[in-house]
């Protein structure tokens, strides 16, 4: 049967599909609206089954923070080429994830942040969202990570949205900038850890006691020992990468730990992405 041209016209303004599609689905429901859609949604299971082994190694990372400062919430959403990932559509999904997240109740997994309701989006899910996004653009397109975190919290994203990072702190001064500060620090130097406690035990005993000998075979009482050992293991702590320690990337002539205790904090943990890592 032929289709009108405001029938066409009208189903493609209610998926945004390309307009020979929306055409086809509407020829073979016999002009049903309802019907067409549902083939339409039909054709999106066949794209993500065709898809399915393609590589998403572009996309996005994006953070949400809630004004005190006191929850956020980073969202990674992976697809295949840079075009789409800067591209308005999935920068739009990303940010309505992390909204999601935010200011729900809350999803451990991305599955989980999926079954919920897709803010601006009435009436719609985010999984519903990303169906009719990737049945438009035609690409493999995946909620790869999702984290909300307590506060205080601050975060930065690199200016290309593929390194992101959430900086908790103990403390309620109210001085966040050092936060983000640290939140950069985390991005550009990538701190294994944020204490010397999670570094493994066994190799931290093992430095500890070998500083330990070569102080005592100078011949310094135990007293000096300890402190000449203490001053090597900060050292030490520094080098195996543990953020606390690290010499603050804002102003060298202090570490971390220094900069976030004259702020009125102390660092709490960090959690550090790299798209598709």
């Amino acid at each position: 049967m032929s289709v009108s041209a405001a029938a066409v016209k009208a189903l493609r303004e209610k998926t945004n599909l390309p307009m020979m599609d929306c055409k086809k689905a509407l020829v073979e429901a016999d002009g049903n609206e309802e019907k067409a859609i549902e083939i339409l949604r039909e054709q999106f299971k066949k794209i993500q089954l065709n898809r399915a082994d393609n590589a998403t190694t572009e996309g996005t990372i994006a953070i949400l923070i809630n004004d005190d400062a006191s929850l956020a919430a980073m969202v990674e959403v992976q697809c295949e080429s840079a075009p789409v990932a800067t591209g308005e559509d999935l920068q739009r999904f990303a940010k309505q994830c992390a909204e999601q997240l935010l200011n729900g109740p809350g999803a451990a997994t991305p599955e989980e942040l999926l079954g919920q309701p897709a803010p601006g989006a009435e009436g719609k899910t985010l999984q519903q969202c990303w169906e009719d996004m990737t049945n438009q653009i035609r690409e493999k397109i995946v909620v790869a990570r999702v984290a909300r975190v307590e506060g205080p919290v601050q975060g930065y994203v690199h200016h290309d949205g593929k390194k992101g990072v959430l900086f908790q702190a103990d403390g309620d001064s109210g001085k966040l900038d050092v936060l983000r500060d640290v939140a950069m620090h985390i991005a550009a130097l990538s701190p294994a850890c944020c204490h010397p406690e999670e570094l493994d035990a066994a190799a931290v005993a093992a430095e500890r006691a070998r500083l330990t000998e070569e102080a005592k075979a100078s011949g310094k009482p135990d007293n000096i020992v300890e402190k000449i050992v203490d001053g090597q293991m900060k050292k030490f702590f520094d080098e195996q990468g543990v953020l606390t320690y690290q010499a603050f990337a804002k102003d060298d002539s202090k570490t971390v730990s220094q900069a976030l205790a004259e702020a009125g904090y102390t660092a709490k943990g960090f959690t550090r992405w790299v798209l598709g890592n």
